[in-house]
């Protein structure tokens, strides 16, 4: 699938916008379009957030999403509001270490991965939203994972330089837990 209407949503504090912007930066790597637009409730660490990302081949000629091809859920109010918007067939990730009700749409394909679980289990329950980002890149094939990684090697330069490691390991357990599903 050459187009992409993603939306990422969680509470505020899970990396749902780092999410967002490396898939966005790593189709551009990859030579593709792609759009990043952001979404805050009214207050951060704790509130709401979602972002959603448009990725095509052609082209992006906007940034808003109706009908988004796959869903990214990292809390329950997430699955419930976004995951009924989702388009017929499209990819419903959900956070199972988070969401422990289903969704009832036997018309799109639910993948739950217990993000927080995995991100523990490597060292620290910060990178779930890597683990999750390894899972979406390895399913949905958005981008390739070589450019996932200098798209997060751009945006942890610097200061943050010392969290690369940990989160391209992140990637690689969640895109492992996916193949491995």
């Amino acid at each position: 699938m050459s187009y992409h209407g993603i939306v990422i949503a969680g509470f505020g504090g899970q990396g749902v916008m780092l999410m967002g912007q490396i898939i966005a930066a790593a189709a551009v790597i990859d030579g593709k379009n792609s759009t990043w637009l952001p979404s805050y409730g009214p207050e951060m660490r704790g509130g709401t957030a979602n972002c959603t990302v448009v990725v095509d081949e052609k082209p992006v000629a906007s940034p808003v999403i109706d009908t988004p091809t796959e869903v990214v859920a990292m809390n329950y109010p997430s699955m419930v509001k976004f995951g009924k918007k989702l388009k017929s067939g499209g990819f419903l990730f959900v956070n199972a270490s988070v969401v422990d009700q289903k969704m009832d749409r036997g018309d799109v394909k639910i993948i739950e991965i217990p993000v927080n679980d995995i991100a523990d289990k490597i060292g620290s329950g910060k990178v779930a939203n890597m683990v999750m980002l390894g899972a979406f890149v390895e399913l949905t094939k958005v981008a390739s994972f070589e450019a996932v990684e200098e798209a997060l090697r751009y945006k942890l330069s610097g200061s943050k330089s010392a969290l690369l490691p940990l989160n391209l390991e992140a990637i690689k357990k969640g895109a492992e837990y996916a193949r491995g599903r």
